[in-house]
């Protein structure tokens, strides 16, 4: 109560695990963390200066700290219409920022015909990891067969992944990292008759 009739914000409290289970109940904005976008104009984003970040980023400490991420609304969609490879975006900053403010990490899983990417929470053991592609594969999950995504993008495929003894099984306790490449949904669970 101390820190809402401060105008502090409750995230900032050192509060035990029963507090913040009733904290959680009323949903508080002040209790989210916070990733502040600062749209700047395409000059100054490209030169990397601005006479008004330096303050923003002051208040911001000073009041409700949280990650700055300066970037330019036009730069980006002109970055989006350039064809060009080497793009010059904020937009993976920005969404990996979204993740980490969200507690959220991805995962891929990599089949003969498709890559798709999963998201879950961090600290999320491999067989709820399987309950989000399928509900079936955390109730038989036995083991996931993985291997890193750069290991993968590297070595070009799962075979030669294999071949490099980069690819390994891990049980029901292995808590999934981002950018992990799980080989196929169908190694999750095994059929047990």
């Amino acid at each position: 109560l101390d820190l809402l009739q401060n105008n502090k914000w409750v995230r900032h409290g050192d509060w035990s695990n029963a507090e913040i289970a009733i904290l959680n109940t009323h949903r508080l904005i002040t209790a989210k963390t916070v990733v502040y976008l600062v749209n700047l104009s395409e000059e100054d984003f490209v030169s990397k200066k601005n006479k008004w970040l330096k303050s923003i980023k002051e208040w911001i400490d000073k009041n409700v700290p949280g990650e700055i991420i300066p970037y330019s609304a036009e730069h980006e969609r002109k970055e989006l219409e350039n064809k060009d490879e080497k793009k010059r975006t904020m937009i993976p900053k920005i969404i990996k920022a979204g993740y980490n403010a969200l507690d959220l990490i991805y995962f891929f899983t990599a089949g003969t015909d498709e890559v798709r990417c999963w998201t879950i929470r961090k600290l999320t053991k491999a067989p709820q990891a399987a309950g989000v592609i399928h509900t079936d594969f955390e109730k038989g999950f036995i083991c996931a067969e993985i291997m890193k995504y750069d290991d993968l993008m590297a070595l070009g495929n799962e075979q030669a992944v294999k071949a490099e003894g980069k690819y390994v099984q891990k049980g029901k306790e292995y808590v999934v990292r981002t950018e992990t490449s799980f080989s196929s949904a169908s190694t999750w669970a095994r059929a047990s008759d």
